[in-house]
């Protein structure tokens, strides 16, 4: 029998209904992404699959019960992220900054960004101000426990590393940067007088497809052993993502899971750096983040009062 800890420990079982309510969640098309989307739409919830590739979209879509609909996002790419948001034209309940790339390769976006700041940071940044008149409850933003990774620092003077490409520091800077741009939205929400609320969530170690395109093999590797062996799987991995959605959670919240070194189990407050709680770093992040997307924290904001 199950002990009393055990029965209040938080699962998708526990998820609010969601009918009436409409959710997009970028990168949607599988590990997380598509268990989080899976949940909501199963709850009631009207869940836009924002992918890259649509015809991917479209086969993940068809797994989930429930009303969904495709839309095309690359968030490697700006005039992409402000074609989805110019063609978003009603009330948003919940955007879930979820879309990433890990530990990959040095490339650059479309825009010449480098690949893990550009499409983890700058393109969420900027589809969330394009999308903030719209959304009327709450953003959350998946970071990871690698933001405590390298030197926990945003490098300013050099944001695309064109000096130095380290794969895992620069995954590290982009999930930092996740949290310290929830901290200073929250800010902002807060100063507007708006009711929408920004959280952050991070998987643990979770099972998904976003290690396999790791630089190097060795590391690839060792992914592969530690997903097979030591992982939960992407069911539990979205449970945070969820929990941060839809509970009763102060803004800029983060959430993980509440086992050993946070790496798996039941989603809970969790704890950030230092670095991810410097609110001079976020105001200043977030300043140069409007400076290389070309967009801003909008005048009009949703669920005002």
């Amino acid at each position: 029998m199950a002990t009393d800890k055990q029965q209040q420990k938080w699962d998708a079982t526990r998820l609010p209904d969601q009918t009436g309510r409409t959710a997009v969640v970028t990168g949607a098309n599988s590990g997380i992404g598509l268990r989080a989307a899976e949940a909501l739409a199963g709850a009631g919830a009207h869940v836009v699959f924002a992918v890259r590739d649509p015809e991917r979209g479209e086969a993940a879509a068809r797994t989930v019960g429930g009303s969904t609909e495709v839309r095309r996002l690359d968030l490697a790419d700006l005039s992409s992220v402000r074609e989805f948001a110019a063609a978003w034209d009603r009330p948003l309940d919940l955007l879930i900054n979820n879309a990433g790339v890990m530990m990959i390769p040095q490339q650059r976006t479309a825009d010449g960004f480098e690949m893990q700041f550009g499409t983890n940071h700058l393109g969420h940044f900027a589809l969330t101000n394009l999308l903030l008149p719209h959304i009327t409850d709450r953003v959350v933003t998946v970071s990871s426990g690698a933001h405590r990774w390298g030197d926990q620092r945003i490098h300013f003077e050099d944001l695309n590393r064109t000096s130095a490409y380290d794969p895992r520091g620069v995954y590290g800077q982009s999930k930092l940067a996740n949290l310290l741009f929830v901290l200073e939205l929250q800010r902002r929400l807060t100063e507007s007088g708006s009711r929408v609320r920004a959280t952050a969530a991070h998987p643990g170690y979770s099972a998904t497809n976003l290690q396999s395109h790791a630089s190097s093999a060795a590391a690839r590797l060792f992914m592969r052993f530690g997903n097979r062996f030591f992982a939960q799987d992407d069911r539990a991995g979205a449970l945070p993502t969820l929990y941060a959605a839809t509970q009763d959670l102060p803004g800029a919240s983060y959430v993980g899971p509440d086992g050993f070194g946070e790496l798996r189990g039941a989603p809970t407050l969790v704890g950030r750096s230092a670095a991810a709680s410097d609110a001079d770093v976020a105001r200043r992040l977030w300043t140069a983040s409007e400076e290389l997307t070309g967009t801003r924290f909008p005048q009009e904001v949703g669920a005002r009062g």
